[in-house]
């Protein structure tokens, strides 16, 4: 009787531990949102873990059912498993990224080995995946649509990839890698989130602060106060660094926040990421070799529209040569600007450029960031992107303040269709924070799919670092904080329209250099004036953009544009040189990285600095081999725009069409294909040269 009196209470904690997380229950929040209200730290561990329990049940029931695999038992069933553990490292994974914090990092410490071996559990599975491949072998007798084809493929592959074919050692070897590799993936990015939010400029002396507009002063001088300092504070935030960069006339200054920006994670301390880099990199190329092939560049771009590293250089060889001698002519305009006033020796230095190209800039258009700031507050630039996709696409946005959020600078939003039903959740975040990393993204709190006819619709999150208020002015947003806001929607929208019966095969699940079409797209209308002008306006006058200044706008979009051109291409060439590898790397990671971006250098090298040990893209973020599809993407958006150009940049019918072929389809056929569906041909890339004025 004791015995079992034991056994009763055990199950009555667990069961009340259960309750009281609220991961476990069912959500009573409106749509299914996560209870960000209820959700503590310690919540997580317990959710993870009972996570993959029921996923591992889930696999088990597929394993040993004695029923013959098909698809339906084994294609279907594999991909609804997981729900919990999706839902709680959605959730998970997120905050990490926007609102973490030393205990969260260390719940992840601890967990990320064990969810990587889970992972390995699931597609090292002999049984499941002979269950697999019985359905696979059947594929061309199947009566299946375009759908439950590409699942059945993708899941075959899936298996393939993650090393379901190998034996004996190599398969121990793989589960090591990639336990490995989720481990410093982890402490890569935690790194630089600790070493930039280590450091800050303090200047007590207004005078060294000549040159900076009264609006950036005002933003330091709150961070100063926040920070329990004296004068003005300045971090390595992009809404603090590139400002004090643009407008500082304090040489000694610049060099000295430049230099603190470009040698992060450089260090003689426990954020020093060199060896991190190095191993990452291996791991990859390890992985990739155990796997059959060459290099990890070769492994990942199988799955990408590029097919093979032969095309990618192609791409960026052919930007370099189109774009170089643009570039080069705009160094020395802006090295003859800066001699005039610094004398005939002076040599433009990287510290250097954002400063003369804003002045050269202002003289050549009478035009800069200052200027146009008052039209761009925050709340009315939300308006105007949201209004834009209300004109393209019918959809609309109520703000639901019933849905909790992670943090007070969260706003929810339900989205509705044209026809007035429920489309998705969108969360928009837009401030940094010490627990937010740095760049702006997009991602989901959950996917969307659809079961026993029901569409299940997602959740949306835009995450942001965008200038913040001060005590007497509202957000005001650079021109450049515009266009990131419609990439970054762009992304939103590619979500919020999934329209897929799988979620793997939803929304963003498509090829790495297709996802960003949608994105880059949308950066083209920060230049259209019927845009501009439905949002535009002074935030204390309300007077609109004067036509004037849109002109100048439009008249600037090209500036400087050989010189960002070929800095996107560089940190394509660095991202392919990791990852064309076949040997493993042991050299210097700074030699190495100055010999892979040689081809593209305008301005002199620096000692020190160094982009690997902070390129989050290509070692933490998704990106690796891959950092090329933003180039790529530029090709297919900019003639995809265009056909808008053409027709309308608001017509109902081309947008439409946007929405049905590249916006709602996911993964399920191949990019290339739902494009030419869209545009009636394949792109080419003379439509960017003739929008960035390279060619006529």
């Amino acid at each position: 009787m004791k015995k079992l009196t034991i056994t009763l209470a055990f199950f009555c904690i667990m069961n009340m531990t259960q309750a009281q997380n609220p991961f476990l229950g069912k959500y009573t929040t409106p749509h299914g949102t996560a209870p960000f209200d209820k959700i503590k730290t310690e919540h997580f561990e317990p959710a993870l873990q009972e996570g993959m329990k029921r996923q591992m049940a889930e696999i088990y029931a597929i394993v040993n059912n004695p029923e013959a695999p098909n698809f339906k038992n084994t294609i279907v069933a594999l991909e609804k498993s997981g729900e919990l553990l999706d839902r709680v490292q959605n959730v998970f994974g997120n905050l990490l990224s926007a609102e973490t914090n030393d205990d969260l990092q260390a719940v992840a410490e601890k967990m990320m080995p064990l969810l990587s071996e889970h992972e390995n559990n699931i597609s090292l599975n002999k049984k499941l995946f002979d269950r697999v491949k019985v359905v696979y072998s059947q594929i061309g007798r199947l009566k299946l649509n375009k759908e439950e084809s590409k699942l059945l493929q993708n899941t075959y592959d899936g298996f393939v990839r993650k090393g379901a074919n190998l034996e004996g050692d190599a398969k121990v070897k793989y589960r090591e890698l990639t336990a490995e590799l989720s481990k410093l993936t982890l402490q890569y990015g935690q790194n630089i989130l600790k070493e930039t939010n280590g450091y800050e400029l303090q200047i007590t002396d207004k005078s060294k602060l000549a040159g900076m507009p009264e609006s950036i002063l005002e933003g330091a001088a709150l961070t100063a106060k926040e920070k329990g300092k004296d004068g003005w504070v300045f971090t390595l935030n992009a809404p603090s660094y590139i400002p004090f960069m643009t407008y500082c006339e304090n040489r000694d200054l610049r060099k000295e926040l430049y230099t603190a920006y470009n040698t992060l994670c450089t260090h003689n301390n426990e954020y020093n990421n060199f060896a991190i880099v190095s191993r990452l990199a291996n791991i990859r190329m390890e992985i990739a070799q155990l796997l059959g092939y060459k290099n990890y560049a070769a492994y990942t771009l199988e799955k990408r529209m590029a097919e093979n590293s032969d095309a990618v250089y192609k791409l960026l060889n052919q930007l370099v040569d189109a774009y170089k001698p643009t570039a080069e002519k705009e160094l020395r305009d802006i090295q003859n600007l800066a001699r005039e006033t610094q004398g005939s020796d002076f040599q433009v230095m990287p510290w250097d450029w954002n400063f003369y190209s804003n002045k050269l800039k202002d003289q050549k258009f009478s035009i800069n960031d200052e200027m146009l700031r008052p039209y761009f507050e925050l709340s009315k630039v939300k308006e105007g992107v949201f209004g834009l996709a209300t004109r393209l696409y019918g959809i609309t946005f109520k703000k639901n303040s019933s849905i909790p959020v992670y943090h007070p600078d969260v706003d929810a939003y339900e989205v509705f269709d044209k026809d007035g039903k429920f489309l998705a959740v969108l969360y928009t975040d837009f401030h940094p924070r010490a627990g937010k990393r740095a760049g702006a993204w997009m991602t989901q709190y959950k996917g969307q799919w659809k079961e026993n006819g029901k569409d299940s619709r997602p959740h949306i999150s835009l995450v942001m670092n965008f200038t913040k208020p001060t005590e007497s002015k509202p957000a005001l947003l650079t021109f450049d904080e515009v266009e990131t806001f419609l990439h970054e929607f762009g992304h939103s929208l590619h979500g919020m329209f999934a329209n897929s019966t799988y979620e793997s095969l939803s929304g963003t699940s498509v090829f790495w250099d297709f996802v960003e079409l949608p994105s880059q797209f949308m950066e083209n209308y920060a230049i259209e004036k019927e845009f501009l002008n439905t949002f535009a306006k002074h935030y204390q006058t309300g007077e609109e953009l004067p036509q004037e200044l849109i002109k100048r706008i439009v008249d600037a979009s090209n500036f400087n544009i050989g010189y960002a051109c070929l800095r996107q291409v560089s940190f394509g060439l660095l991202d392919m040189a990791w990852y064309t590898r076949t040997n493993p790397f042991e050299g210097n990671v700074i030699n190495y990285e100055q010999e892979a971006m040689a081809k593209t250098r305008l301005l002199p090298i620096i000692d020190n600095t160094c982009m690997s040990v902070q390129f989050s893209h290509i070692f933490s973020g998704g990106y690796s081999a891959g950092y090329y599809s933003y180039k790529w993407a530029e090709v297919l958006d900019a003639d995809a725009f265009s056909l808008f150009k053409q027709k309308g940049i608001f017509n109902k019918d081309v947008a439409a069409s946007f929405r049905e072929n590249i916006l709602s389809k996911g993964g399920t056929e191949h990019p290339m294909k739902l494009y030419v569906r869209f545009r009636g041909q394949e792109p080419t890339i003379d439509a960017l040269l003739i929008r960035n004025g390279i060619k006529e």
